[in-house]
């Protein structure tokens, strides 16, 4: 089935108890105690399997006593106005009364519940979880282990990495939280614990390995970078913790792969290293999170194009094209280079390289490993955030046009980088549509570029606005879409 059917889930409910599920096996610190003189030969240094009966009935449960604790529920409340078509009606105002909790028309508040895990990483009350656990709420509930409960902010979304900052509005409160560990050290076969809320039945902890490492086909998130474990992970777990032996977090819990709903032993998590760079922005007050820019368009490597190349195996991100004065153009790299390392770590794909680039810390340098006409090279890339080269001129349409209610903005290297565009500037692209707008009948989706109105061309927001200020019976309107030139002609 490949990895379409992978789910994001959220689902938590505020419930007490601890349940710990999983194979009871030795803390790898009290096995070495009881471990044989000397590992077998074929054993990695430092990694031993129980040696008695008195080793398997060892527990896990000094490592949950450590982390359980910083693991929290997050409700997220979004109240939705219910719409009514009679309600700006006066006659049917007059005889149903309006209003919201009127009973009648008067169209009463909904409450949407969205609800799951969270971790907290710093005692100040920093909380971690999925930006989608927390996507448009009003309200932000927070759940501890101890049952104290407590409001919480949003400090930064980022949906990008699909993570989320928070921060618990608890003055003078002291909270239990994990060390945020490199999940670069990690490898295939280590032991991990996952932990949240599955179900609603309350905190639960399950144990599994590291099935594989660096994932990148998942489609939950804009980087694909991936840790995989066979921990369940159920629906509620998203944003909860994945630990490792020695109590430190090694990933967010986002994702399964299931046919059912229910875990199957295909779970994702955002590595920790990722979340770093997250947290890190919000504790800088940033409200984006400002990350490196190559500034070079990558492709992946196909078996086709590595045999070309002279390639054993179709590995690396290969460079279509390289933004003028860009990072790497400044660097020396060139359409056609293969990039296969970044500061001496693998590049299989430009998933790969989008998270070791995305990961490096803004200010200084990093080594570029490429492959030049079957000849290795490196290349030293300055580590700088992508330029506002031209001012954003943010601006909502409100003309009678099939643009009104579209959200609109100048494309700059920045812009670019953050909407995922192919293109570095002079365009105007559309950021967001309202429902139930004309643009959202019209069909206008957010990441479209507006190429011409009727036959004008459009480079900034100011054509847009006065291409649109004369009303007329017929638009011809050319967007690019997923790398599609479109043409259509609207109704006025």
């Amino acid at each position: 089935m490949g990895f379409a059917g992978v789910r994001s889930w959220v689902g938590a409910v505020l419930a007490g108890g601890l349940v710990v599920a999983g194979l009871s096996v030795a803390v790898a610190q009290q096995v070495e105690r009881q471990a044989p003189a000397g590992p077998p030969a074929h054993a990695q240094a430092g990694t031993v399997v129980p040696s008695s009966a008195a080793a398997m009935k060892m527990s896990f449960a000094p490592v949950v006593a450590r982390t359980a604790p910083a693991v929290v529920n997050v409700y997220a409340l979004k109240i939705a106005q219910r719409t009514n078509p009679f309600i700006d009606d006066p006659f049917f105002r007059r005889f149903f009364g309006g209003g919201p909790g009127g009973g009648g028309l008067g169209a009463p508040e909904r409450v949407q519940r969205s609800l799951g895990s969270g971790v907290i990483v710093d005692p100040s009350g920093l909380v971690v979880t999925n930006q989608h656990v927390i996507q448009g709420a009003d309200q932000i509930r927070i759940a501890l282990n101890d049952k104290r409960e407590f409001d919480a902010e949003v400090l930064l979304s980022d949906q990008r990495t699909d993570l989320a900052v928070l921060r618990i509005k608890g003055e003078g409160a002291k909270f239990s939280s994990l060390e945020i560990g490199n999940s670069d050290e990690l490898a295939v076969g280590d032991l991990v614990l996952a932990i949240g809320d599955p179900f609603g039945v309350g905190q639960t902890v399950t144990q599994g390995i590291v099935s594989a490492l660096a994932r990148t086909q998942v489609g939950v998130s804009d980087y694909q970078f991936f840790i995989q474990t066979d921990a369940a992970i159920n629906p509620g777990n998203s944003g909860g913790a994945l630990v490792d032996m020695d109590g430190r977090l090694v990933g967010i819990n986002s994702a399964i792969y299931s046919r059912s709903g229910g875990s199957h032993g295909i779970g994702f998590a955002i590595p920790a290293n990722m979340v770093k760079v997250v947290v890190a922005s919000a504790k800088a007050g940033g409200k984006t999170v400002r990350r490196p820019w190559l500034g070079a368009k990558l492709q992946r490597v196909t078996p086709e194009i590595a045999d070309s190349l002279g390639l054993q195996r179709p590995t690396g991100a290969l460079v279509q094209s390289v933004a003028t004065d860009g990072p790497a153009a400044r660097a020396g790299l060139k359409t056609g280079d293969l990039i296969v390392e970044v500061e001496g770590q693998a590049i299989d794909d430009p998933e790969s390289l989008n998270y070791r680039w995305g990961t490096r810390p803004l200010g200084g340098k990093a080594n570029l490993g490429i492959v030049r006409q079957g000849r290795d090279q490196t290349l030293v890339v300055t580590l700088e955030p992508p330029p506002e080269s031209v001012p954003r001129d943010e601006v909502v349409i409100s003309s009678r046009s099939p643009f009104a209610g579209a959200r609109v903005l100048n494309v700059s290297p920045a812009v670019a980088d953050e909407l995922r565009l192919d293109v570095d500037e002079g365009v105007v692209v559309i950021s967001e549509v309202a429902d139930g707008s004309p643009a959202d009948a019209a069909g206008f989706r957010a990441g479209d570029i507006i190429l011409e109105v009727n036959g004008g061309r459009i480079e900034r927001t100011k054509d847009l606005v006065a291409a649109t200020r004369t009303p007329s019976r017929a638009w011809k309107v050319t967007v690019a879409r997923g790398g599609r030139t479109i043409t259509a002609v609207l109704g006025g």
